[in-house]
Order: structure tokens, then sequence, then C-alpha cells
């Protein structure tokens, strides 16, 4: 049983680090969480004390395979209450995000199991990003930003980078939403914004846009 704070710490940490054990400093996760340094020091001290990260100071740091399990089934538990949010109870897919770090914290595996079946077993939630199992695997997910995409290629629109709600609310507005197919007719070599093709429209998409648009070629 961890602490609301630890398992905050945790996947933040995560957030940065993801799957590639890349390490990360006090100072990022000090300004990504509106904690001071010595906070953050003292609290990554007692992750590392119970296992779950592997620290040394000024040399930053990564989760241990214990940490990495914990926090995977942070996220597994997010992005179920995520997709419940969305399929049952209607809510926009811009709207969830915030309820989810609540109910994430949430102890009872039973409930998340039982929901997890209730939903039929999704492998990726509202947001396109892969559901880890019971078990702790995560179900692989291969993308391109749409930015880094060359003329004349065909894509299919898979997941968001970013989870913001102005953003969201943004591809609503353009009618744009995962399970699209895009054709990129072309890219301005002066701003890198794209000419692409969705749904028989014609769209112009800024790169800030794009680059926050996942995607995998066709």
């Amino acid at each position: 049983m961890y602490s609301k704070t630890e398992e905050d710490y945790l996947k933040a940490i995560y957030h940065f680090t993801g799957q590639q054990h890349e390490k990360v400093g006090t100072s990022m996760l000090a300004e990504y969480l509106s904690n001071k340094p010595a906070s953050v020091t003292d609290m990554l001290r007692k992750l590392s004390e119970k296992e779950l990260i592997h620290y040394k100071k000024s040399h930053g740091v990564t989760l241990t395979e214990k940490g990495t399990r914990v926090v995977l089934q942070i996220v597994r538990k997010h992005r179920i209450w995520e997709t419940f949010l969305v399929e049952k109870l209607q809510f926009g897919w811009e709207e969830v995000h915030e309820i989810a770090d609540e109910l994430e914290h949430v102890r009872s595996e039973l409930l998340i199991n039982k929901m997890d079946a209730f939903l039929g077993y999704p492998k990726f939630d509202p947001h396109g990003d892969p559901i880890p199992t019971a078990e702790g695997d995560m179900p692989e997910a291969s993308t391109l930003p749409l930015s880094e995409i060359k003329a004349s290629q065909q894509v299919s629109f898979v997941s968001v980078a970013t989870d913001q709600a102005d953003f969201l609310q943004y591809l609503d507005k353009m009618k744009l939403q995962i399970g699209d197919i895009f054709l990129v007719q072309d890219r301005e070599a002066f701003d890198g914004s794209l000419r692409i093709e969705a749904g028989g429209k014609a769209l112009h998409i800024s790169r800030k846009v794009a680059e926050h648009i996942l995607v995998k070629v066709l």
C-alpha cells in the first residue's frame, strides 16, 4: 500500500521515463509536480528505501522493476476509469483526465477488474493510450507524430500526445477523432504546417497541432 503522494511521484517519473528507463532529474520533477526541490529529494529517498526507484543524488532517477509494476497498475486504473467515464457516463474525452487522476488511487483491484470486464477488456483508452493488463503487460503502441509524416503518405489517427482540454476541444471543433484516416497532401517548408485530407475534407493543420496527433502509417 502506498500513499497518494507516493503514487503521484511514481507516475510522474514514469511520465518522463516511460519504459525506456531513461533517467529524470530532480529539478524536472520539482517543476512538473510544483514542489520544492528539497521536498522532491526527501520523497525520492523514501521511494528508494522502498525499492521503488533507483536514486543517487545528482545522477537522476529511474524506476526499479518493482516500481514499474506498481506504476503500471496506477496507469491501468487511470485509463480504465477514463474509458468508463467516456463510454458509460458520456463525459467528453477532454473532461476525464483530472477526474481519473483522483479515481486512480482507489485501492480495490476487484473493482477495477470488474470494470475492465464490464467494458469488454478494452486495449486502449479514449485518448488512444494503451491500457496495461492486470498482469502488468502493456499493449504495444508504435506511433509517430503527424508532424513527421511526409507528403503523399496515408495514416491512421491512433492517439494523442496530450490530453489538455483545449487541444481535445480543438480536435472536436475540427471534427477529428481517433480512427480517422488522413492523407498528407503537402507540408509547408516555412512553418512545418500540413495540408491533409480527412473524411473528404481538406484541412490545414499547424505544426503544433500535428506534433500532438499520433498516427500509424498505412
